[in-house]
């Protein structure tokens, strides 16, 4: 149930949102990186250590990030700033605000 509730989120909720509004990032695998980054306080590979992360995150970690992609959804998250620090944590260089 957690697991699909993820996959639902990531893959189909979140890349939906993603077209009506300004957001950074609009591909399944962003919104999973930043979630679980954030989730797991730094780069979720070095937290999570078998692949696909969803499967193997423990259930904290994984409602963790259930709980911030829903609040990114009801816009109470702010997903460029979440998206930035996760690039920072990767040593990638954050997005500048879009001009409009």
């Amino acid at each position: 149930m957690r697991e699909q509730h993820w996959l639902s989120l990531t893959r189909v909720r979140l890349p939906q949102l993603a077209r009506t509004r300004d957001w950074p990032v609009s591909a399944d695998h962003c919104f999973q990186r930043i979630l679980l980054d954030h989730a797991c306080g730094g780069c979720w590979y070095d937290h999570i250590a078998r692949r696909p992360a969803y499967a193997h995150a423990p259930d904290p970690i994984l409602d963790a990030a259930i709980a911030l992609g829903e609040a990114v959804a009801n816009g109470a998250a702010d997903l460029a700033a979440l998206n930035n620090t996760s690039l920072n944590w990767r040593g990638k260089r954050p997005r500048l605000p879009r001009r409009g």
